[in-house]
């Protein structure tokens, strides 16, 4: 292989091209966000549960049982300890139910976060209807503050019978992290 010629220009060239590679991966990497959400929302496979309708709150109660588990998890950057007061529980599909997650902050400083919730397994998070949920706000702990905080949801009636058990998982971010992980203004 010959050298070039004139080897500034050359890299010159190189290093626009680099550039430019990065700016192109950036631009894709940022643009994947709403594609990823439109995705999601035609498929129904992003692990987010629905909000309860009329329809699901007037409805009858199934007779089967229903198993849901909780977790909860802190992201990194906010020193607060998120835990569900129960493992599980078992629910009729139809009847609405109240779990109670406890967020203690930790820190000597008043913070801010946000629960983002998933459902698992995928196809079940279309059955979960929330009610009334702590993860429609932001919640802000003073120093030191321990809160329990409830969800009430229903889990509908036309969840298909071979799902028995359901997963219902917090993570919690610090209030900015949060809005960008559900792709709004902080």
């Amino acid at each position: 292989m010959k050298p070039p010629h004139n080897l500034p220009a050359a890299n010159r060239r190189l290093a626009l091209k680099l550039g430019a590679g990065a700016v192109a991966m950036f631009g894709f990497g940022y643009a994947l966000v709403p594609f990823y959400e439109v995705f999601c929302r035609v498929t129904g496979l992003n692990g987010k549960s629905a909000s309860a309708d009329s329809q699901a709150l007037n409805g009858d109660v199934d007779t089967r049982w229903v198993t849901v588990e909780f977790n909860g998890d802190v992201m990194p950057g906010l020193p607060w300890r998120f835990t569900p007061r129960q493992s599980r529980m078992r629910v009729h599909p139809g009847a609405p139910t109240t779990a109670w997650f406890r967020a203690t902050n930790v820190a000597d400083r008043v913070l801010e976060g946000r629960a983002v919730p998933s459902i698992s397994p995928p196809p079940a998070a279309r059955h979960f209807k929330k009610i009334e949920c702590f993860c429609f706000s932001r919640q802000r702990l003073q120093a030191g503050e321990a809160r329990d905080m409830p969800v009430t949801f229903i889990v509908d009636r036309e969840l298909p019978a071979e799902i028995g058990v359901l997963t219902l998982s917090y993570a919690v971010f610090p209030s900015e992290a949060a809005a960008g992980a559900r792709g709004e203004q902080p």
